[in-house]
């Protein structure tokens, strides 16, 4: 660690105590902080003690509940305003940026990155950037280290199987627009989006995503804090992640 990150780890000890710090820590350690999964391998950072489960019921974690009524509820609106976009701003979507790929096949429109709202997507989509504000951004449930997107497969379209870079976030899925002939496998089992509902994974876990149906899939995706964290953690994390990034020339 770099003398700023070891001050801030050191300030947030100060607050909650001396073993606050201890799984970001281990992580931190040579091996990982301990054994993984085996189809957590290709992740490049694992926090121990949090509970090796590739898919999560989206209602039972009580911190993310809200957020996942309120983008279910607002589904039709959010459908709608997504249904605008794609037929008279489609020049607003762009090939997504994948940290292992860039694919022309997969379209996104970033709504949050780099820390704070889109502002430019608030007036494109008003109700989807309201909603997020309310209920991810504000309480602070969204990771500020990732982003929220609509995440837009074009027909024939395929993600090939791999991990996204940690556990300490995982991966809420709004299926906002499904043709049939979509799926999802995570850790080896594979499912479909059910429009209008919401998917709940770890993405740590190698997964894949396919539309083999005849018009574009959409989902929205938002990045949440795994809610197995804690705030010392988050903190922590944010600072390390951040001056990794930095020393990396990432930003």
């Amino acid at each position: 660690m770099t003398p700023e990150t070891e001050h801030a780890f050191a300030v947030i000890r100060s607050e909650h105590g001396a073993e606050s710090l201890s799984r970001v820590e281990r992580m931190l350690e040579p091996g990982g902080g301990g054994p993984r999964h085996p189809l957590q391998k290709g992740a490049r950072w694992i926090l121990p003690g949090l509970s090796p489960t590739p898919w999560h019921d989206p209602f039972a974690h009580p911190e993310l509940t809200p957020v996942v009524k309120a983008l279910e509820s607002a589904h039709p609106v959010i459908k709608a305003e997504l249904g605008s976009a794609w037929a008279a701003r489609r020049e607003v979507f762009s090939d997504y940026e994948h940290y292992l790929t860039r694919q022309k096949d997969w379209q996104a429109l970033h709504l949050y990155r780099d820390g704070a709202l889109v502002e430019e997507s608030a007036a494109i989509f008003p109700t989807t950037h309201e909603v997020l504000k309310e209920f991810a951004v504000d309480p602070e449930k969204i990771c500020p280290l990732l982003e929220c997107h609509f995440s837009t497969l074009l027909p024939g379209a395929s993600i090939a199987p791999h991990c996204d870079l940690w556990n300490f976030s995982i991966n809420l899925h709004l299926a906002v627009d499904i043709p049939e002939g979509c799926s999802i496998t995570v850790a080896g089992e594979t499912r479909s989006w059910q429009e209008g509902n919401c998917l709940l994974f770890d993405y740590s876990f190698e997964h894949a995503a396919r539309n083999d149906g005849d018009r574009p899939r959409t989902c929205l995706l938002v990045d949440l804090w795994h809610p197995e964290t804690t705030i010392p953690e988050r903190r922590a994390l944010v600072t390390l992640i951040s001056e990794i990034r930095r020393l990396m020339g990432e930003i």
